[in-house]
């Protein structure tokens, strides 16, 4: 009778068990005063809030036509790659002309600045990031250290000599330089860079650029992703469904993509001419916040 009851004991914990995991492993609702959103007036449609989908599975590989090759991809809109940064909700609806706030890339925005690096937003701080923002075209420029900011300041930093680092491999043949760390790619031969660098956006938490050796399989201009009928323009696969290929919006989303590594068009374009079939992508680093 005693060994009865305590198996009807422990089979009664054990079925709550998957309930409180469960409670404990849902998400807390986002808090508004930390939320960040491009820093635009509300009401009014931006196409480059939207994070434009990929490709997740393999494409079907054919020969494209000469016809179809003919045809360039459509423009993108007017704005569509402006420097936007996202800043918290309250900041836009208060109208701050210089943020008392810690942006998220606060201790390396400080350091690119040569700051104290303490990680703490400060008048000075402020100051100096306006600053920086205002000089790069950035906007709203309320010395708010987010991801614009940050993605500016490694792009600038790296035009001088990308590989500074000596992360991307020297081969005596074409190499396409996927850096997740800074989010920069490049394409060098030997020493020399032929192509970029330029800003990127690679893959997500859920859906991360697989790191290593890659080659380029197949490219088609006028790619539209299977999975979501969305436009990839200038896509060049190199690893499955990943691939380089264009977006019509920001690349500086909070969220990464789904594996593939997004470019502008104008650079999604250069780099279609730069790559061929058969040339070498090496991936490597982590993006920020995966």
């Amino acid at each position: 009778m005693i060994r009865t009851r305590v198996v009807a004991v422990v089979l009664a914990v054990a079925s709550l068990l998957p309930l409180a995991s469960s409670a404990r492993a849902a998400p807390a609702p986002p808090d508004p005063e930390t939320r960040l959103v491009p820093g635009v007036p509300p009401g009014v449609y931006r196409p480059w809030q939207i994070d434009t989908p990929d490709q997740a599975l393999p494409p079907t590989v054919y020969e494209p036509s000469a016809a179809e090759d003919a045809v360039e991809p459509r423009d993108a809109a007017p704005g569509a790659y402006a420097p936007v940064e996202y800043v918290p909700l309250t900041e836009i609806v208060s109208r701050t002309a210089c943020t008392k706030r810690t942006g998220p890339y606060q201790r390396a925005v400080e350091r690119w600045l040569k700051l104290a690096a303490d990680g703490k937003q400060s008048a000075a701080d402020c100051k100096a990031i306006r600053a920086f923002q205002r000089a790069q075209g950035i906007t709203p420029a309320i010395g708010f250290a987010g991801p614009v900011t940050w993605a500016r300041m490694q792009l600038v930093a790296a035009r001088g000599n990308p590989n500074a680092g000596k992360k991307c491999p020297v081969r005596s043949y074409r190499v396409a330089c996927v850096d997740l760390d800074r989010q920069l790619t490049w394409v060098q031969k030997g020493t020399k860079v032929v192509f970029g660098p330029v800003s990127m956006r690679s893959g997500r938490v859920a859906h991360p650029t697989r790191k290593g050796w890659h080659t380029i399989y197949w490219r088609h201009k006028n790619h539209v992703s299977s999975l979501y009928g969305t436009p990839m323009p200038y896509a060049q696969f190199f690893d499955g469904g990943e691939a380089f290929h264009a977006v019509y919006g920001t690349l500086h989303t909070v969220i990464g993509s789904m594996g593939c590594v997004n470019l502008t068009l104008g650079d999604a374009r250069t780099l279609w001419g730069v790559l061929k079939k058969g040339d070498r992508v090496y991936v490597w680093g982590r993006r920020p916040g995966t």
